[in-house]
């Protein structure tokens, strides 16, 4: 019972860090000690160039952290991130064989020095261009990720990756009016704000067309209706929980699919807005939750992905193709990882009979390739 009301309390500090992002570093910490680690961080990844960036964290030197920003984002081992889904717990030796790691300047230079030794990763959004991801960091005392660190990640991975989303939409304190409708119109997602009996107080572009569609939603005398009797019940459920503050929506997951007549399938996610500090944010009061809806499909996968995915390369081997890419030969790309060179050799002839390829310079040419034109 104390383990439960512990994480209830929690969910709702996460929640509270999405409309006041001042919020995030404490609520990091709060997280880093329940799952049990050390140290945290809301961070991203560039997938190409390798550049990360802490956006907040906890329990970490600043004088590391700059190391971080200027040499070490592009040598850790989260280029593997990708491959796995949204939301799924990788620690390191999921991404890397852990003898490698330890051999690797990453290591030597930048994780062993803060007396780390893993760490819980998992995937909050990813793009054709970067991976935003949770980091929870386990020191020596603590040891290699458990069981009961996956269980616990396991338990608000799913708030922290809900409430990220919610802060990148609205920046209720800091947007002006006018930049936040842009911002909403700009996002794939249809996204409406309605008070707990369904009234919508704002809606962006998408969710408009899909009202002046109305298959799966329609506006009625300014409420939002499902078209099916069932799903508009659920809905109505939800957005009046969502009005009393009714954490359990956070706890029981707020998913709900829509189908068109086509037999098109929609999902629906509906996020309370008026939990705990959320109650005193000073703005849009008559909003008591946000439903995001998105045609139910496969997300765009990363270019590193799909390369490895179309010639069949090991997570170490596309390691190797992309430090030819952006780091140089195979000298260079050696002293990057922490491996001899005639370990590169090796990875680099696998390389070439898998791409059917004989230059190095083919290979850059191959990955350029695979440049998504399409800005997302």
């Amino acid at each position: 019972m104390q383990e439960c009301q512990r994480l209830t309390s929690l969910i709702g500090d996460i929640y509270d860090a999405a409309l006041d992002s001042s919020l995030w570093v404490g609520v990091l910490a709060k997280i880093t000690d329940y799952v049990g680690g050390h140290a945290g961080g809301l961070l991203s990844k560039d997938s190409l160039s390798k550049f990360g960036n802490a956006y907040y964290h906890c329990g970490v030197d600043p004088h590391y952290l700059r190391l971080y920003a200027e040499t070490y984002s592009k040598l850790d081992p989260m280029a593997s991130l990708p491959f796995f889904d949204v939301e799924q717990i990788a620690s390191i030796p999921d991404l890397v064989p852990y003898d490698e790691f330890r051999e690797g300047r990453f290591f030597r230079e930048w994780v062993r020095p803060q007396g780390w030794v893993d760490a819980a990763n998992a995937v909050l959004e990813k793009s054709v261009t970067s991976c935003a991801y949770l980091s929870i960091i386990r020191s020596e005392a603590q040891g290699m990720v458990d069981d009961k660190m996956r269980r616990r990640m396991g338990l608000v991975i799913p708030h922290v990756r809900r409430a990220v989303l919610i802060g990148k939409v609205i920046d209720l304190r800091q947007a002006a009016a006018t930049t936040f409708t842009d911002v909403l119109d700009g996002l794939n997602a249809s996204i409406f704000f309605v008070d707990a009996g369904g009234l919508i107080a704002h809606a962006n572009a998408q969710a408009h067309d899909i009202l002046h569609a109305g298959d799966v939603l329609r506006a009625k005398s300014g409420r939002l209706v499902a078209a099916d009797t069932e799903v508009d019940q659920a809905l109505r459920e939800a957005f009046a929980a969502a009005g009393k503050g009714d954490a359990a929506l956070g706890i029981k997951g707020i998913a709900v699919p829509l189908t068109g007549k086509d037999g098109t399938c929609h999902v629906a996610h509906v996020l309370p807005l008026t939990s705990g500090e959320r109650r005193h944010a000073g703005v849009a009061r008559t909003a008591a939750a946000a439903l995001f809806v998105r045609k139910a499909a496969l997300d765009a996968r990363s270019p590193p992905e799909v390369i490895a995915r179309t010639y069949g390369l090991t997570p170490t081997e596309l390691r190797v193709l992309l430090g030819i890419v952006d780091v140089g030969g195979v000298p260079e790309v050696a002293s990057a990882l922490g491996v001899a060179e005639t370990t590169i050799k090796t990875h680099l002839g696998r390389l070439f009979e898998k791409t059917g390829v004989g230059r190095q310079a083919d290979l850059v040419k191959l990955v350029a390739g695979f440049s998504n034109p399409l800005v997302a």
